[in-house]
């Protein structure tokens, strides 16, 4: 049996090719993509917060493209329901009866284009989907094949038409990842790679790199990453800290915790280590943590936003040795 360490390195190997077929369209967002990677190999769903017009459904789209799995991308709009969603009784006159038709959540990789232009009702329907991986209508449940991963988009600016996302849907998400404009100099890039691609046919390129039943290997790589006692007192103490913080009116519950946890090795892993060091809790605790704690209404009058207030609990709290 290979030791941890060639696995890690396997695992390593093969997201950096899925890394250099998103990198053939995509060009910076690095932290963007190590990021939906790390989702990936957590088993865990993705929201991804920005202006529009910096590639986030463009990256979420080229992820999906590397895995040799189903893809379906739906588009929120206020109108929509959550038949559009899940799937709706269809009567067939044949038989005499109501068969259950599919609904595009029904894939392996779900691209939610703008989250929240959709009604809350819309919104709750992805509740059993996202957290159980199965759909339950007319009291028949259907499970859904794996794997199941679920990336969506939302403009963090724009109001009008907008529903926000409530706190139990935003916790169904491990990550928020939010990003902003690309530097100058990669804006330069992005003029010179499509300067005679404006069709952006380079999509055409990206190829399919891992298999659902090589990602499956890849999850259990991952659980194989040892994470010291010490690690897991820390990233206790920083959660606690959330419920006891006088900036913060919601703390953080234990499913932050385990997702620090759980993305912390996935992390480690995709820098080429079987272990887990402060630094990987450091690097996943602010897209876990910044959509599940809230703000005190005095703090969010001031302008001080969650990042702010998770950096200072990561220098309060004493990192281990």
């Amino acid at each position: 049996m290979e030791n941890a360490n060639s696995q890690v390195e396997q695992l390593r190997q093969v997201m950096d090719a899925v890394r250099a077929e998103i990198g053939k369209v995509i060009v910076g967002q690095e932290g963007l993509s190590e990021l939906l990677m790390t989702g990936l190999l957590s088993g865990g769903h993705m929201l991804i917060e920005g202006v529009p017009g910096i590639a986030k459904t463009l990256t979420a789209r080229m992820l999906a493209k590397t895995i040799r799995a189903d893809f379906s991308r739906i588009q929120f709009t206020p109108d929509l329901m959550p038949s559009d969603v899940i799937g709706t009784p269809v009567f067939n006159q044949q038989k005499s009866i109501f068969e259950f038709r599919k609904g595009p959540v029904f894939s392996n990789i779900v691209l939610i284009d703008e989250i929240n232009r959709a009604p809350a009702k819309t919104q709750a329907a992805l509740f059993e989907v996202m957290e159980e991986q199965q759909v339950t209508a007319d009291g028949t449940t259907y499970v859904l094949s794996f794997p199941f991963l679920v990336v969506a988009t939302q403009n963090p600016i724009e109001q009008e038409g907008t529903y926000k996302l409530p706190e139990a849907q935003l916790d169904r998400f491990l990550f928020r990842i939010r990003i902003g404009y690309p530097s100058e100099q990669e804006e330069l890039q992005i003029l010179q790679r499509f300067k005679q691609d404006l069709t952006t046919r380079v999509q055409e390129t990206v190829s399919s790199v891992v298999s659902p039943d090589v990602l499956k290997q890849l999850r259990q790589v991952v659980e194989s990453v040892t994470i010291s006692d010490q690690l897991l007192q820390y990233i206790a103490s920083l959660i606690h800290l959330t419920r006891n913080h006088p900036d913060l009116f919601l703390g953080a519950s234990p499913r932050a915790s385990l997702a620090i946890m759980r993305t912390s090795r996935a992390y480690a892993a995709l820098q080429g280590r079987d272990f887990v060091i402060p630094d990987d809790i450091h690097r996943v605790a602010y897209p876990v943590l910044n959509h599940r704690i809230i703000l005190t209404p005095d703090k969010e009058l001031e302008g001080v936003s969650t990042e702010d207030v998770i950096r200072q609990m990561l220098e309060k709290v004493e990192v281990p040795r």
